[in-house]
């Protein structure tokens, strides 16, 4: 991913926060020599050696996992909020630009075991029902409902590289309590959340 020096974010406590807080992202592999993207859950953990990886889960049905091979390097987008920025909002005249957050983590794919993807698939609900209000467990289903899972296929990616990109209006701090008052008083849920990362990277 290209990324000016001065947006690259080298935190990595803080790009895992992201990517934990965003982790419904898009897996991109080769099919027949052609770019294949899927949108799933990709869930930041942990390998028994202590190595970060990315756990997620297809259908048989998706093509894409047919080319799925040992160590095959994978690349994994996690998009944050974004926001067009308009220029009137500077004090000098310039071009208009849009701000964002995004992150491309690299690695290479092995394909789990059923009992690893069933692990897997369990830890996945108990995070998001956790708020539900009527919480369900996987655990708790019927055999012939959990059959399901033979319908799908989970893989852990071990990560080898991480690439984030925090594009926030560096460069424009004297324009960025102007931006930041615009960005807030916009209907827009992206401009609002592209608001509060820029005022807490000013502190």
């Amino acid at each position: 991913m290209y990324t000016p020096q001065q947006y690259k974010n080298e935190n990595l406590a803080e790009i895992k926060k992201f990517i934990v807080a965003n982790s419904f992202g898009i897996l991109v592999t080769q099919v027949d020599a052609k770019p294949w993207a899927t949108h799933i859950p990709l869930e930041l953990d942990t390998d028994y050696n202590g190595n970060d990886i990315l756990v997620g889960h297809i259908a048989k049905a998706n093509p894409q996992w047919n080319y799925f091979k040992e160590d095959a390097q994978v690349l994994c987008i996690f998009n944050g909020p974004h926001s067009y920025v308009s220029s009137s909002w500077y004090k000098e005249e310039e071009v208009p630009t849009w701000n964002y957050i995004a992150v491309h983590v690299y690695g290479t794919l092995k394909v789990q075991t059923e009992e690893a993807l069933l692990a897997s698939l369990h830890k996945l609900v108990d995070k998001y029902e956790a708020n539900s209000k009527e919480p369900v467990s996987s655990r708790e289903m019927s055999a012939k409902t959990m059959r399901q899972i033979k319908g799908v296929v989970g893989f852990e990616i071990k990560i080898e590289d991480i690439q984030a990109t925090y594009k926030l209006s560096q460069g424009r701090e004297a324009d960025h309590p102007k931006i930041i008052a615009e960005l807030e008083e916009t209907e827009d849920s992206g401009s609002k959340a592209i608001a509060t990362c820029m005022r807490n990277n000013l502190t």
